[in-house]
């Protein structure tokens, strides 16, 4: 059955920070949860670990009642939380024996994960000593190393570099794999479309849309379309009724009403004998759905 998010809703005063938020995972994947600063995510979160009481609504898990301190979930928060003045391996073994894991257990899981992410030689340093990139993987490790079936990542991609970066999607890939129940959040949407199957992007503390990426993206139809030609073809699209909504050096953009729309613009092209570069026609990316639904901005 998986977890069950329902009906959560969380104030503060009068404000609503979380609005009827309601999402399953049904099965082993990654699920994204996402908005804008201020959107309810992190407060969202927090209430699935219990660290924060709802107003109402629950969450379960195999449809029973889901207490997070009777289950190892592993959480890679946003905010460095690490003791800077306490040794790297002393902290990591401390937060794994809470997770009920055994001393010897926990030395031999953390041992793998300090070769895995390529920290080894810094087990034995102070948290302070540590670059930002450095604390990121150390704090993942803290969440990983119980091996939980639950895992919350928020923003695990901020603040690497390109080739952490990389390093950090190839673990989420391994846990995929054997698995693993993911909760994503993250304002990098391409990262989203790599790894989420099933989304919801929260606005104000609502739900603005839901449902799975493939089969929202397929309701928005082929709407984008990108050309770059030999030459000025602005009033070919302006015949089409197109009017472009970004020009960079790799072509035009217009949103297009239906295909046939764009394929007039092609054909106008062709006839004239206007060298062709580049023709793209395609579904909206998740970035700019994201920025539809949820561009109405809030505060942190």
């Amino acid at each position: 059955m998986g977890l069950s998010v329902s009906n959560i809703v969380k104030k503060y005063g009068e404000y609503t920070a979380v609005d009827n938020l309601t999402f399953e995972m049904n099965s082993p994947g990654v699920f994204a949860l996402l908005g804008t600063n201020g959107a309810g995510k992190t407060t969202s979160i927090r209430i699935i670990l219990g660290m924060l009481a709802a107003e109402s609504g629950e969450v379960r898990w195999d449809g029973n009642s889901f207490l997070a301190a009777e289950k190892p979930i592993g959480y890679l928060a946003e905010e460095r939380g690490l003791y800077p003045k306490i040794k790297i391996m002393d902290q990591l073994v401390y937060f794994c024996t809470l997770k009920g894991m055994r001393r010897q257990d926990a030395l031999k899981a953390l041992d793998y994960w300090f070769e895995r992410l390529s920290v080894a030689e810094h087990r034995n340093k102070r948290a302070e000593q540590l670059s930002k990139g450095n604390q990121q993987k150390i704090q993942l490790i803290a969440a990983l190393a119980p091996n939980p079936e639950l895992i919350i990542l928020d923003e695990p991609l901020s603040g690497l570099d390109p080739v952490n970066a990389e390093l950090f999607k190839g673990v989420i890939r391994e846990e995929i794999k054997k698995n693993k129940y993911i909760i994503m959040s993250s304002h990098q949407m391409t990262t989203i479309e790599e790894f989420c199957r099933d989304i919801v992007i929260m606005n104000k503390g609502k739900t603005v849309l839901q449902g799975n990426l493939n089969a929202i993206k397929k309701g928005y139809g082929r709407v984008k379309l990108t050309v770059k030609a030999e030459g000025n073809i602005s009033p070919l699209a302006a015949e089409c009724g197109l009017v472009a909504s970004e020009e960079t050096p790799n072509g035009s953009s217009y949103n297009v009403q239906n295909e046939e729309q764009a394929h007039k613009l092609l054909h106008m092209i062709i006839d004239r004998k206007i060298p062709l570069i580049r023709y793209e026609l395609r579904e909206p990316t998740l970035n700019e759905i994201f920025i539809e639904k949820a561009g109405g901005g809030n505060e942190d």
